[in-house]
């Protein structure tokens, strides 16, 4: 038989999928099927399951990215990588935030919850790449307060995400087609292993949640 772009497409989908999900758990369930990987995102029209997931992984990975930044800040500092307090201030607003979108505030606080966690996947990391390697460490220390203000950014366009795709994140298709999206989003972000394993962790309860 021979492989169509869109086939080729899907199958090289199918392997980056294998990669994000190696050793993440409970981040997706079965791969998805070729023919799942090549339709997806071919069906994403505005309204469609996979458009209203997409954003999910988009804004997922860009607030990852944001782990990076609040590891530099604290590195060095007294400043511990468990925040309850902030964690427990974050999960209140974007539950509020939900309530007034019309939201479910359990689901938005299930999959936040996955964001905080994946965010210190990140900033262990690289604390450990840092320890074993100080010429890698940063030399300069950003403004944590400045740092939270793009993650607020980020958090409510994460919020918004919620709050447009129930239907999409309780449908059947849910896991494949976000599975794919995650895996697209790795590879235009570039993501290296370390991130590849976050974005994974912080996805779990996405389709979990009606």
């Amino acid at each position: 038989m021979q492989l169509t772009p869109s086939i080729r497409s899907a199958l090289a989908a199918g392997a980056a999928v294998t990669v994000l999900f190696a050793g993440a758990g409970a981040a997706a369930a079965a791969p998805a099927t070729p023919q799942a990987q090549a339709t997806a995102p071919a069906a994403a029209t505005a309204h469609s399951p996979y458009a209203q997931l997409r954003p999910l992984a988009t804004f997922s990975a860009e607030r990852l990215a944001t782990a990076d930044l609040v590891a530099a800040a604290k590195w060095g500092t007294s400043s511990p990588i468990d925040d309850p307090a902030r964690e427990q201030e974050v999960l209140k607003s974007v539950a509020e935030q939900a309530r007034q979108l019309g939201a479910d505030p359990a689901a938005t606080t299930r999959i936040f919850r996955d964001q905080i966690e994946a965010n210190k996947v990140v900033q262990r990391g690289l604390y450990r790449q840092w320890d074993a390697n100080p010429a890698q460490a940063p030399t300069e220390r950003p403004d944590l307060q400045e740092v939270r203000k793009e993650i607020n950014r980020v958090n409510g366009e994460l919020v918004r995400a919620i709050a447009a795709s129930p239907h999409a994140r309780s449908a059947p298709s849910c896991t494949p087609l976000l599975t794919v999206a995650a895996a697209q989003v790795r590879a235009e972000r570039q993501l290296d292993g370390l991130h590849t394993v976050a974005l994974a962790r912080s996805l779990p309860s996405v389709c979990a949640s009606g």
